[in-house]
C-alpha cells in the first residue's frame, strides 16, 4: 500500500517547498542561515500543514546534519537525555552539530524543556521546535531566549493551487489518471489553507471518483466530504474546527452548545490552558462592553485553570463557557480598534494637534506645544469639550454603541458630556 499523497509530495529541498517567502525569500535572515550553514536554535510557529515538520526536515537534508526527531505526544524526559547522549557520542571535534526536532514541542512540561536546555546551550544539538501555539506562553523563558522564533502562516490560494497541480502532473500514482478540476473553490475552502489537509482531501476526491476520466467539481468535492468527515480530519486537524465551533456557539449565545463543544476538546486531550486563553480573547471580542466583567473573570478563570489543573479545572472551564455563552453581546470595541486600523492605514501620520502636544522645552512652548489644552479635572463633571482628533479627522465616529443596558447607559452619558458630538 502506498504513502497517503501529502507524504508522497512532500518537499525535499527548499527549490520544491512552497510558501513562507516571508522567511525563506532570498534576502531572508532564514534562508541566509540555511544557506550559510549557520543555522541557530529556532521554533517553527503556525497552524497545522504549513511545512514546519517538512521545513526542519529540509534544513538537516540541505546541511547534511544528523536529525533526530521527537513527538511531544509521546516522548518524554528519558527519550530527550537518550537523543541527547547519542548527539553527544556522534559529536567530534568542530563538527556541525545535530539537529534535533520536537513536533509540538508546546505540549512537553517544564521538566521536559528543562533537560533540553543544557543541551542547546553547550551546542550539543541545534533544536527545532515545531509548534501550534505562541511559544512566549507555553516555552520556558530559558529555552525561548536561545531560540529564533518564526511565524510561518497559511498558504495563499495561489499556493495551494500550485500544490494541486503539481501534485496532479508529478506525483506517481495521480499521473496515471485522467483528471480535471472544473472547480477547486471547494477544495481551497475545506482545506483553510492547511496543505496537508488539501491533499488529503484530494486525494480522498479522487479515489471517490469513478470513471476514466476523473472531473471535480465544487458539488461533487461537498458531498464526498460529506459522507467522510472522519476520514479527512484523520490527523488531527479537526482541533481547529472544534474550537472554531466552540468560540460561535458562545458568540451565540447558546451555553448548551458551548458546552458540548467545550466537553469535545476535553475529550480529546486538548490543552485546558489553551481553551482558558481562547475564552479571553471570546471575553473581550464578543462579549466586550456589553459585559465589561467578563474579561475580568476570564481573566481569572485562565489563573484558576493554572493553579488548579486537571480534572477538576474543567468545573471552572464549564462556569465561564455558560457564563459567557449566557452574557449579553458586543462586538463595538472589536469594530472599533478594526476601523481606527484602517483609519490609520488610510490616513498616514497626521499631526498630533497642538494643544495635545507634549512640551518638555521652552522652544516647545513658544511654539504652542500645549498651550491651549484644557484640562478636564478643573471642570464640571471633570470635563470640558474640545478637539482630541486630528483636523481633518474631526467628526469622525469609531465607536458605535450596541444594543444593550451597558452602553446604552454608556451612550447617556456621553451625550451629556458632549451632547451633539455623542448623539447616538
Amino acid at each position: 500500500m502506498s504513502a497517503p499523497l501529502a507524504e508522497r509530495m512532500r518537499p525535499k529541498s527548499l527549490d520544491e517547498y512552497i510558501g513562507q517567502e516571508h522567511i525563506l525569500g532570498k534576502n531572508c535572515a532564514l534562508r541566509k542561515a540555511i544557506d550559510t550553514g549557520q543555522i541557530p536554535s529556532l521554533i517553527l510557529w503556525g497552524p497545522p500543514g504549513v511545512g514546519k515538520t517538512t521545513l526542519a526536515k529540509i534544513i538537516s537534508n540541505q546541511l547534511n546534519r544528523p536529525f533526530y526527531i521527537l513527538s511531544a505526544v509521546n516522548s518524554g524526559v528519558k527519550d530527550v537525555r537518550e537523543v541527547i547522549e547519542k548527539a553527544k557520542n556522534q559529536k567530534f571535534f568542530n563538527t556541525p552539530n545535530p539537529i534535533l526536532f520536537i513536533d509540538e514541542i508546546h505540549r512537553f512540561s517544564k521538566s521536559q524543556q528543562d533537560s533540553l536546555l543544557a543541551a542547546v546551550e553547550q551546542g550539543i544539538v541545534t533544536l527545532i521546535g515545531a509548534t501550534t501555539e505562541n511559544p512566549s506562553f507555553e516555552v520556558i523563558s530559558p529555552l525561548l531566549s536561545r531560540c529564533q522564533v518564526y511565524v510561518l502562516k497559511h498558504l495563499e490560494e495561489t499556493q495551494l493551487n500550485l500544490l494541486i497541480e503539481r501534485s496532479i502532473k508529478n506525483d506517481f500514482e495521480l499521473s496515471k489518471e485522467e483528471i480535471e478540476i472544473e472547480e477547486n473553490e471547494a477544495l481551497l475552502r475545506f482545506s483553510g489553507g492547511d496543505a496537508r489537509k488539501l491533499l488529503n482531501i484530494l486525494e480522498l476526491v479522487i479515489n471517490s471518483a469513478s470513471g476514466d476520466k476523473k472531473t471535480i467539481d465544487n458539488k461533487f468535492v461537498s458531498s464526498v466530504l460529506q459522507n467522510n468527515q472522519a476520514i479527512y480530519d484523520k490527523s488531527g486537524e479537526m482541533h481547529y474546527d472544534v474550537i472554531s465551533a466552540f468560540i460561535k456557539s458562545i458568540r451565540g449565545s447558546d451555553p448548551n452548545a458551548a458546552v458540548y463543544w467545550l466537553a469535545r476538546m476535553l475529550d480529546g486531550g486538548e490543552d485546558p490552558k489553551f481553551i482558558a486563553r481562547r475564552l479571553i480573547i471570546s471575553a473581550a471580542e464578543d462579549i466586550g462592553l456589553a459585559n465589561p466583567n467578563a474579561l475580568m473573570l476570564a481573566n481569572t478563570s485562565f489563573e484558576a485553570v493554572h493553579k488548579i489543573g486537571m480534572p477538576e479545572a474543567r468545573i471552572i472551564l464549564s462556569e465561564i463557557t455558560i457564563y459567557l455563552a449566557s452574557s449579553p453581546k458586543s462586538n463595538a470595541a472589536y469594530m472599533a480598534i478594526k476601523d481606527a486600523e484602517h483609519l490609520v492605514k488610510d490616513t498616514g501620520s497626521l499631526p498630533v494637534p497642538l494643544q495635545l502636544r507634549n512640551a518638555p522645552t521652552k522652544l516647545m512652548k513658544k511654539l504652542g506645544y500645549g498651550r491651549d489644552y484644557k484640562y478636564p479635572h478643573d471642570h464640571d463633571f471633570n470635563f470640558i469639550e474640545q478637539e482630541y482628533m486630528p483636523d481633518k479627522l474631526t467628526g469622525t465616529k469609531l465607536y458605535r454603541i450596541q444594543d444593550n443596558k451597558k452602553e446604552k447607559d454608556t451612550a447617556g452619558f456621553l451625550k451629556f458630556l458632549w451632547k451633539k458630538k455623542y448623539n447616538y
